[in-house]
């Protein structure tokens, strides 16, 4: 496969939520990027959202604006795969989470990369083994999964499928760890990986003691960031146990968790809130009411708080053009 040194330049393939985010992580590290969108207007949305992405970092000290130029001018917006794919080193997807339009794209991406280069798909949750299971090189395929905003945040979760080279697994890891993130590589893959099985458990027993009627959901939110919230960002779930003493963590598992929720189907809140077509934020209507200011004004506190994690955390994985190819 292609050694990390030999990566200049980089496929990236999606433009929306994700893959904006994605293409400013690997520019703002060096690299050459090439973002695929399906239409000019897509393209145009990613740079605006890229825009303010970067206008977030150099108004937090994160970036200067010449850096901030700089980094913009490696992104290059096109509108085939031919164009993002022909010549690249290495591809990172993101387009929908829909494993045959997923493959679709893999089909036609391996037409116009060499052997050598490794193919990664941004999915939160979906199999790799599944998902490479029409390519002619599965063994170069791999799930290399940014966390939203991934610009702002450090994880990316690596998870091989069952023919995945171990090389293609070792050379995905040093290549995050060298555009500056925190990756966690899965002994095996698991639906949902690690973070999402993590955050649809606690999203589950949330939603349980609302419609237990144990507390509102405002009240529900207002512990998890007032306790857990911050104290998972030093000390994990397990570090926590250790710390806190494994005889007192199991005495309390062991009268708790026969009283948990251990639903195996969706959540009946949340499929009543979309079968009235009440999304969330994107609706104006969820669980909570929102207006865009006050989607707006959440999502600036959010930002202000991550930005103010990677400044704690150093440039290793803050600032993103401390690294260089």
């Amino acid at each position: 496969m292609k050694q990390v040194d030999q990566i200049r330049t980089i496929c990236n393939l999606g433009c929306g939520t994700m893959g904006f985010s994605t293409a400013v992580v690997f520019a703002g590290a060096g690299y050459e990027v090439r973002m695929f969108g399906r239409r000019t207007a897509s393209i145009e949305r990613a740079m605006t959202n890229i825009k303010a992405a970067l206008a977030g970092l150099t108004d937090n000290g994160l970036l200067s604006q010449a850096e901030a130029e700089n980094l913009r001018g490696r992104i290059r917006g096109v509108t085939t795969i031919e164009e993002a794919a022909t010549g690249a080193d290495f591809v990172i997807e993101s387009v929908a989470e829909d494993i045959s339009v997923k493959q679709s794209v893999y089909a036609e991406t391996e037409k116009y990369i060499d052997d050598d280069v490794i193919i990664a798909t941004d999915s939160s949750g979906l199999s790799p083994t599944e998902l490479s299971a029409c390519m002619n090189l599965p063994g170069r395929f791999i799930v290399a999964h940014f966390w939203n905003p991934p610009h702002l945040l450090p994880l990316v979760e690596i998870v091989p499928g069952e023919k995945t080279a171990a090389e293609v697994v070792s050379l995905t890891k040093e290549l995050m760890e060298r555009i500056g993130k925190k990756p966690v590589t899965l002994l095996k893959e698991a639906p949902g990986f690690i973070g999402n099985r993590l955050q649809l458990a606690l999203l589950r027993e949330a939603l349980h003691c609302v419609r237990e009627g144990i507390a509102t959901a405002g009240d529900v939110d207002a512990v998890c960031k007032y306790s857990l919230g911050r104290r998972l960002g030093v000390t994990g779930p397990i570090e926590s146990a250790d710390l806190g003493g494994l005889d007192i963590f199991y005495n309390i598992s062991a009268y708790l968790y026969k009283e948990l929720d251990d639903t195996k189907s969706g959540s009946e809140i949340m499929r009543k809130c979309v079968n009235e077509g009440r999304l969330g934020a994107k609706t104006g209507e969820g669980i909570f009411s929102w207006t865009e200011e006050k989607k707006r004004m959440l999502m600036k506190k959010r930002e202000d708080v991550l930005i103010e994690w990677l400044k704690k955390d150093g440039t290793a994985a803050g600032n993103p053009c401390t690294t260089g190819i």
